[in-house]
C-alpha cells in the first residue's frame, strides 16, 4: 500500500502511550475517505494546536466500529494504511489508530472521556463534528461532551456540515457516488480521484491473444468498487504512472458470471503478475455491454483506448506515460 507504519507518527495501542501527549488538540472519528468534511475538522485542530503550542491529534479506529457492533459495516472508501497516510499528509502531528474491539465498544461515554481522553491522552481541546456520538450504545453526544468539558476543564469546538454544490460532504454520499459510477461528483467531495489498490493475478489470458489488448487482472484490496462499466484510469506500477482503460464487470460477451477488474495499461508490456498496483478512476466512458462477437468487442475497445488517450493527454493532472502517443 501507500505507506509503512514507520513513516508516520502513529500510535496503534493506547497502552504504549506512557505519558499524556503535549497539550493535545484532538478530533475523533472513523474518517473513512479522509474527505473535505474531515479536512475541515483537521484544519481547526491544527489551528487550535498552533494557537496553544500543542500537538494536533487524530483518533481513528480499526476496524470500522460498525463492523464490530453490527457484524457488518460499509464498504470502506479507504483501507486503514491509506487512511493513515492521508491523515498524515494533512499535516496532523500524532495519529491514534485504536483497535476497535467488543471491550472498547463497552466503555461508557463518561469513562471514555475521563479515562482515555483526559488521563491517557491529556486533551486540552476537542474538535468534533456536529453529529458526533460516542461511548457504549453511542449514548454520548455533543451536549454531554460540552457539559463534561465545562466540568473537567477542556474546550469543545463544533464543526458544522461542509457543503459542496448543495450536497453535504459525507462518507455515505461518496460511497453512493462511487457505487453509481459518478466519479466527478465523488472527486469533488473527496478532493482527489477515487482509487483502489489491487494485486495483479493471472486471468483467462484472452486480452492479448484473442483481443490484442493484454490486460492486468486485479484482485482488489479495497472494498468499494465503482459501478460496472469502462473507465479512463491512471495506473501506478513500481512508482511509475501510466494511462489505462479499466473494465469493471462480468465479461458478458464471454458468458462469465464473476466480477472482474481488468486494466489495459497503455504502452506497457511488462509481466506484473503478483505486484500491487494502484488504479485511479478518472472518468466513466460507458456501461458494460454484451457484444455480438470478438470483432465488435475489439473495435469498441480500440475506441475506448482512443478516447482514454485523448482525455489523458488533455488532463494536466494525468502526468503519465501513454497519454498522448
Amino acid at each position: 500500500m501507500e505507506t509503512g507504519k514507520d513513516s508516520m507518527n502513529v500510535i496503534y495501542d493506547l497502552d504504549s502511550l506512557k505519558r499524556p501527549l503535549h497539550s493535545p488538540v484532538l478530533t475523533i472519528g472513523n474518517f473513512d475517505g479522509v474527505h473535505k468534511g474531515h479536512l475541515a475538522l483537521f484544519d481547526l485542530v491544527k489551528k487550535r494546536a498552533k494557537d496553544i503550542g500543542g500537538q494536533s491529534v487524530v483518533m481513528t479506529f480499526d476496524p470500522h466500529p460498525v463492523k464490530i457492533i453490527k457484524g457488518k459495516g460499509p464498504a470502506l472508501i479507504t483501507q486503514t494504511e491509506h487512511k493513515l497516510s492521508l491523515i498524515s499528509k494533512a499535516g496532523i502531528d500524532v495519529i491514534l489508530c485504536i483497535p476497535f474491539t467488543d471491550h472498547f465498544a463497552s466503555i461508557s461515554a463518561e469513562d471514555f472521556v475521563q479515562d482515555i481522553l483526559l488521563k491517557r491522552i491529556g486533551i486540552k481541546e476537542v474538535v468534533v463534528g456536529y453529529d458526533y456520538t460516542f461511548g457504549r450504545g453511542r449514548v454520548g453526544n455533543v451536549d454531554l461532551l460540552q457539559k463534561m468539558g465545562k466540568e473537567l476543564g477542556f474546550q469543545v469546538h463544533l464543526v458544522g456540515p461542509v457543503h459542496i454544490d448543495h450536497r453535504v460532504v459525507s462518507s455515505t454520499s461518496i460511497r453512493k457516488l462511487v457505487g453509481r459510477g459518478d466519479l466527478a461528483e465523488a472527486k469533488m467531495l473527496l478532493g482527489r480521484d477515487y482509487q483502489i489498490w489491487g494485486t495483479v493475478v493471472k486471468g483467462a489470458n484472452r486480452g492479448g491473444k484473442l483481443l490484442g489488448f493484454p490486460t492486468a487482472n486485479i484482485r482488489p484490496a479495497d472494498e468499494l468498487v465503482p459501478k460496472r462499466g469502462v473507465y479512463v484510469v491512471t495506473v501506478e506500477v513500481d512508482g511509475r504512472m501510466y494511462g489505462g482503460v479499466t473494465n469493471v464487470g462480468f465479461n458478458p460477451t464471454f458468458g462469465e458470471n464473476s466480477l472482474s477488474i481488468e486494466t489495459y495499461i497503455l504502452d506497457f508490456s511488462e509481466d506484473i503478475v503478483g505486484k500491487m498496483i494502484k488504479i485511479k478512476f478518472l472518468d466513466r466512458l460507458r456501461d458494460e455491454k454484451t457484444f455480438s462477437g470478438v470483432k465488435e468487442l475489439t473495435d469498441q475497445i480500440a475506441l475506448d483506448v482512443q478516447e482514454a488517450r485523448r482525455q489523458l493527454s488533455a488532463s494536466p493532472a494525468a502526468h503519465c506515460q501513454g497519454a498522448s502517443s
